[in-house]
């Protein structure tokens, strides 16, 4: 995804209420500084923290953004904002999963009642 189209991502999200002006100028600010995503080398330190969240009915996207690790207690609070709150969702588990150094999809929820799928990735 272009940085143009990750800006604008941002700004849709901030202007939703889905995260707030603030988390998205450190957002902004962050995807300015590292020039957007890049695809991780084997054995490389990861570098991106992303969240995908996914309509169920017609298998479209509804949110895809990427995050820099730097910026990971943003992203994990963003992400708490789509998971279901359920008994099954357990952020120390991805709390665990950064810790160890995890990399690849470490999360991943099915909500029946809104039809949404939310993964998160460390990449």
């Amino acid at each position: 995804m272009a940085a143009s189209e990750e800006r604008m991502q941002i700004l849709q999200m901030i202007e939703s209420g889905q995260i707030t002006a603030e988390e998205g100028a450190k957002l902004l600010a962050a995807l300015k500084s590292s020039g957007g995503p890049a695809e991780p080398s084997a054995g490389s330190e990861p570098r991106w923290f992303r969240v995908r969240v996914t309509d169920l009915r017609s298998g479209r996207s509804k949110m895809n953004i990427n995050i820099p690790m730097a910026l990971v207690d943003v992203g994990i609070k963003m992400g708490a904002r789509f998971v279901p709150e359920s008994e099954d969702v357990d952020f120390e588990q991805v709390r665990d999963a950064l810790r160890r150094g995890q990399q690849g999809r470490i999360f991943d929820i099915e909500d029946d009642e809104d039809q949404e799928r939310v993964e998160i990735f460390v990449e």
